[in-house]
């Protein structure tokens, strides 16, 4: 499993399983023969997404950012539709590191699509219960309400199943939460209308985890949004203000959804300086 420090702030990426979705539809209005030079298409136009949760381990506490697609969650249609070839190992990564599910102490949801929420539940017997019972899940306030009262739009990605079995250990936010010294949540709307990206700071290192208004290395172009976005202006504005902020920092970008990096740098020509680049397993 690939790492990296931010001062004294571990991160690990787990294995979450894979999704293979639309190239078009994630890079909007983006001609492909531009966008298909920055990232793999296949020959079903699909391009490949990670939901690899990382593991944010910091003064002995263990925060997960988003939690991958599940295990046994979707149907066979489904996984055909969203080109699931291979689902959630996260007891398996988490057991490489001397850890279980019961040890992670909260998940920070960027928001709360079945692409990052579906493994925050699992089958208990006849039920469905929470695969994290000793976390807090934080979540955005505005992402919370619209995940229990979607529109005809968001319903499609906004499953009873994932939020039903753990609202009890649900914490929602305004605009900003600190959850650990360093490790803060910020609400930025675009992709939906609760999203929210994550700033880690330790030590005078930073990273920042744009989620899904950034969610490959390919979609550094402020305009380069994805038509699932709900609000793509927003996702332009957001992308804008958070890169500045992360120039000023010389900041690592990290992501759950990138085939082919976990975490880089970019130099001030637009060239990547330094990478953490994904292991094929």
């Amino acid at each position: 499993m690939e790492t990296l420090h931010i001062g004294s702030i571990k991160l690990t990426w787990l294995n979450g399983g894979v999704t293979h979705m639309d190239g078009g539809a994630m890079f909007g209005v983006v001609p492909k023969p531009l966008w298909s030079k920055k990232y793999h298409v296949n020959e079903k136009n699909q391009i490949e997404l990670r939901t690899d949760p990382i593991l944010v381990q910091k003064d002995g506490v263990n925060l997960l950012i988003d939690s991958g697609i599940g295990r046994g969650k979707l149907t066979d249609k489904q996984k055909r539709n969203y080109g699931v070839t291979e689902e959630s190992a996260l007891d398996e990564s988490l057991k490489t590191l001397g850890l279980t599910t019961g040890d992670i102490d909260g998940v920070l949801m960027t928001h709360l699509h079945f692409d990052h929420a579906c493994g925050l539940t699992h089958d208990d017997g006849d039920k469905l219960a929470s695969v994290f019972p000793n976390a807090v899940i934080y979540t955005s306030s505005i992402e919370w309400e619209e995940m229990k009262n979607p529109n005809i739009r968001s319903k499609n990605t906004y499953w009873k199943e994932n939020w039903e079995p753990v609202q009890q250990q649900v914490k929602t936010f305004e605009q900003k939460l600190e959850v650990l010294p360093g490790i803060t949540m910020h609400h930025t709307g675009g992709h939906s209308d609760g999203h929210s990206v994550i700033m880690l700071e330790d030590s005078g290192e930073t990273a920042l985890h744009m989620a899904d208004i950034m969610p490959t290395h390919a979609h550094r172009n402020p305009l380069w949004v994805l038509a699932y976005d709900d609000y793509p202006m927003t996702s332009i504005s957001a992308k804008q203000q958070w890169q500045a902020k992360a120039a000023e920092t010389n900041a690592w970008y990290i992501f759950y959804h990138d085939a082919c990096y976990r975490a880089l740098k970019w130099d001030e020509n637009g060239d990547i300086a330094l990478s953490v680049k994904r292991e094929r397993r």
